[in-house]
């Protein structure tokens, strides 16, 4: 799930470098995204061995160079050293093969679409490819991690986990950790050990659709959006009251837009449906949006267009 840069939350950026480790580990990312990218950065910047896959290795090379381009930056800014750079990209390679990618790995981290066809279909592939001790771990950030974890073998559930990043996955602190019906304490206990290393803070939620952040976000994002279809006032308005009357960073419209449209609507879908509470249903004015193509800062265009004045 996309959120908000830590320079806007108020957080100070910290120099980066290697965190220590307690061991050094293979890890197949799967996904080259916006989101997969970031997390393949932090594991190669905590010392592990990554793989990035893509069914299209131009994808997959594509992420590994938006890294190059995120290091590249933290160098200029004095943030991290060139030979630092070299070292974290020098763990890093892309791959277009699954079961290659996946026979030697110790975690797993599929970070696709949010789409519970795709992603289980890929880890019934993965299951029968990755060795009996890996840890399979779902970036999703609503699916129940239980019916996910049921594409897989029986023995693999206790080693399936939720492990929610949130973007950019280099800057933002925080990890949810989400037990599926199966998942063992040994699990728990090695993600927690794992987001330590990264220098990450852990919350642990319940499996329950939307988990802790979601299950509070998408309601806020969703009221201003039928303020905004009722005529309540502007987008902008709606944003300026609650940057400055609620000394949020960012207005709840342009956040929706920051995340992306289609990912709100995902979202809030899952809430809905699994919960089936009015206030959780996406508005009108959102499926509108989505239909026309409009998804926010991706797009050029949401509740707001892009590049925005000022």
């Amino acid at each position: 799930m996309l959120y908000i840069y830590n320079q806007s939350l108020g957080m100070s950026t910290p120099r980066i470098g290697y965190a220590t480790t307690g061991m050094e580990r293979t890890i197949l990312v799967c996904g080259a995204g916006l989101m997969g990218h970031g997390i393949a950065q932090v594991m190669a910047q905590a010392g592990h061995t990554v793989r990035l896959y893509e069914p299209e290795l131009s994808r997959a090379d594509a992420g590994i160079e938006r890294i190059r381009g995120n290091l590249d930056r933290s160098v200029a800014k004095g943030r991290l050293e060139a030979g630092e750079s070299t070292a974290i990209l020098a763990r890093l390679s892309a791959t277009d093969s699954l079961e290659e990618g996946t026979q030697t790995v110790d975690l797993v981290v599929e970070a696709v679409f949010e789409d519970e066809g795709v992603k289980r279909e890929l880890w019934a592939r993965l299951d029968g490819w990755a060795p009996a001790a890996a840890i399979f771990a779902s970036n999703t950030s609503s699916m129940s991690i239980t019916r996910l974890a049921t594409a897989t073998g029986g023995a693999r559930r206790a080693r399936f986990v939720g492990m929610h990043f949130f973007s950019p996955a280099p800057v933002m602190p925080l990890i949810e950790l989400i037990r599926g019906t199966e998942t063992s304490d040994e699990t728990e206990a090695e993600i927690r050990a794992i987001a330590d290393e990264l220098g990450k803070q852990v919350i642990v939620s319940r499996d329950r659709p939307g988990f802790i952040v979601n299950r509070i976000l998408m309601p806020y994002l969703a009221e201003a959006m039928r303020a905004y279809e009722e005529g309540l006032g502007t987008a902008e308005d709606i944003d300026t009251g609650a940057r400055v009357g609620l000394n949020h960073p960012m207005g709840p419209l342009e956040l929706a837009d920051f995340i992306g449209l289609d990912v709100c609507l995902g979202v809030m879908e899952v809430l809905h449906e699994g919960f089936g509470a009015p206030h959780l249903s996406p508005p009108p004015v959102l499926r509108q949006l989505v239909d026309a193509g409009h998804l926010g800062q991706k797009s050029g265009r949401g509740f707001h267009r892009y590049p925005r004045d000022g």
